[in-house]
């Protein structure tokens, strides 16, 4: 069988977080996912759907590897949105400069999600995470995901605080 035409892992960065949308390798292609990773400085991959790969070589690569699946084409689980507004949080404060990548099987659904809730949670309209993710990831979200998104109400969990110890509450456009 052919290999399928993926498209390539985009970069999503906003204030001081850093994600990685990709698909999700095999085996055959763990070797250049590998590369990719490092390029990037990923130490985080979020794993969203059934596993395609033994994550053995990616830890011994020292990149943590955290398995949350959830049914293609839906969205996350309320422990699930816990769990992650959690890890980004936690990286983003203890590893400046790091790169969390997050994978389902095409990086057009499941992992858009996620990636947008994180926006989000940080202080971003619901349809800017959708519009800023869907301009680096065409294809992003089905229907069903774009109504989760839409309706869902940011608790502001990951507003960061600058050097000096302030939130960091504004942006400039």
């Amino acid at each position: 069988m052919p290999p399928m035409n993926r498209p390539a892992p985009v970069e999503i960065t906003y204030r001081n977080m850093r994600f990685l949308i990709t698909h999700s390798p095999t085996t055959a292609t763990l070797t250049r996912f590998l590369e990719e990773l490092k390029k990037y400085r990923v130490t985080t991959i979020v794993r969203v759907c059934q596993a395609t790969y033994d994550t053995a070589l990616v830890e011994k690569e020292g990149i943590q590897v955290v398995d949350w699946p959830f049914d293609d084409g839906s969205s996350p689980s309320k422990q699930i949105v816990d769990d992650w507004v959690r890890l980004v949080s936690v990286k983003f404060r203890e590893e400046p400069g790091c790169c969390i990548a997050v994978h389902c099987v095409a990086g057009l659904g499941r992992t858009p999600v996620l990636i947008a809730l994180a926006l989000i949670e940080s202080g971003m309209k619901n349809e800017d995470a959708v519009q800023l993710i869907r301009q680096k990831r065409r294809g992003a979200f089905n229907s069903k995901q774009l109504l989760y998104l839409e309706k869902y109400h940011s608790k502001m969990r990951l507003r960061f605080k600058d050097s000096n110890g302030h939130r960091n509450n504004c942006c400039i456009q």
